[in-house]
């Protein structure tokens, strides 16, 4: 399952993400996470220390030898030069799987242990000086599109991605990658409305959308989000003594979570589970298509001087190839 994490600046959505990938990892699950913020945090909440976050490699940086990698024997990409953010696979091209050893973990996924399981963290990278005044942050999170693209995940198999904060996502086609997206969002007016923009852009898309309700004090809370959210609204997570601990630097262990509060972790896990039957191969690479053709007319046909509708292979559909019993 491809999970997204999304939400207002504030609102929790890291620590949330970080929760569910520790509650994932606990039970046994293999989970590859994804920092893709803007504001790198994610290392952070799953017990790095900010020199062990900061030595964390950027997939924006080893995003040539990504794009090689993924091209494999494609004969429609004749180089990784000629390969953009949006580029989807074609027959010929390299899969990435949540179980294996490949080239682009081994260069851009660090293994961290848990107090209970162990995950891969791979991080897009942090603005650096260069970057100031010439560059613009979804140039990072390209290599994070490119990537679920080509991403091939097995049953209780989990890529968990802390997205930039607000309705940001939106200036690519990553908001479409996942099969389910969870918006954190806080009882306040501010925390509603990234709510109701993001399903607002996201309702031509056929985004599976679930909002959780975080930082929930009492039933004024409470009936607060009912109100404002409705439907969408599918669990809530209350004031937390750990969550707290875990901000002023201590590393509790995720048994000691408040016992409602890691029940609604088990939530959010079942609403995800629900979610793989909702999925359409199909529509997820038709999507890509879909994008890739939009990017190629506004910018990418320009930049890399060719005509990247040809890299669309038409008989082409993502999930449709048999996934090998070593990788689940």
């Amino acid at each position: 399952m491809k999970i997204a994490f999304v939400g207002k600046g504030g609102s929790g959505k890291t620590t949330l993400s970080a929760l569910f990938i520790r509650h994932l990892a606990a039970a046994g699950h293999p989970v590859v996470a994804v920092d893709a913020d803007i504001n790198q945090h994610l290392g952070p909440a799953l017990g790095l220390t900010d020199g062990q976050a900061a030595t964390l490699p950027s997939l924006g940086a080893h995003l040539p030898e990504i794009k090689e990698y993924l091209r494999g024997d494609n004969p429609l990409i004749r180089s990784a030069e000629e390969m953009i953010k949006t580029t989807p696979p074609g027959h010929g091209s390299r899969l990435l799987r949540i179980v294996e050893e490949n080239p682009v973990y081994a260069s851009c996924a660090r293994p961290i242990a848990l107090d209970e399981g162990s995950v891969r963290l791979m991080a897009t990278g942090a603005f650096t000086e260069e970057d100031l005044g010439v560059a613009c942050y979804h140039s990072k999170v390209g290599a994070v599109e490119l990537l679920l693209n080509h991403l091939l995940d097995g049953p209780d198999e989990y890529l968990v991605t802390d997205m930039t904060a607000g309705s940001d996502s939106f200036a690519s086609g990553l908001f479409t990658r996942f099969d389910l997206t969870f918006l954190v969002a806080e009882p306040t007016r501010k925390g509603v409305s990234v709510y109701r923009q993001y399903k607002e852009y996201a309702q031509d898309f056929d985004v599976h959308l679930r909002v959780v309700g975080n930082k929930v004090q009492g039933p004024d809370d409470l009936e607060f989000l009912r109100r404002e959210v409705g439907e969408d609204l599918y669990a809530c997570f209350g004031q937390s003594g750990w969550v707290r601990r875990l901000e002023r630097g201590d590393e509790p262990p995720l048994r000691e979570l408040e016992p409602a509060n890691r029940g609604v972790l088990a939530e959010l896990k079942a609403a995800a589970d629900a979610a793989h039957e909702l999925r359409d191969p199909r529509r997820y690479s038709a999507q890509a298509v879909r994008f890739h053709l939009r990017n190629a007319e506004s910018w990418g046909n320009a930049k890399v001087g060719v005509d990247l509708a040809t890299q669309v292979d038409p008989e082409y559909v993502l999930g449709a190839e048999p996934v090998r019993a070593a990788d689940v």
